[in-house]
């Protein structure tokens, strides 16, 4: 059995109303279709927030980057 835990956070009425009525359409609870949103998208989210600390470093000069060359070159392609 998988543990669960409550979140309390703000939508629009119009995006619960939307949850609401698939929620009654389809049977299922709205909690249901919050988790499949925040299992099918919370990744996405993260690799973009990734992405912007790995570009911002990258600007910064914090982080090496690597030509296509010498990428070959280390994989000896």
């Amino acid at each position: 059995m998988a543990l669960t835990s409550t979140v309390t956070f703000r939508t629009t009425p119009e995006l619960k109303e939307r949850v609401d009525n698939l929620a009654k359409r389809t049977r299922r609870s709205a909690g249901f279709y919050y988790n499949i949103l925040l299992e099918d998208y919370l990744s996405e989210i993260e690799d973009i927030y990734d992405a912007v600390d790995i570009s911002e470093r990258v600007r910064a000069g914090k982080e090496k980057i690597y030509s296509s060359d010498e990428i070959r070159k280390e994989l000896g392609l």
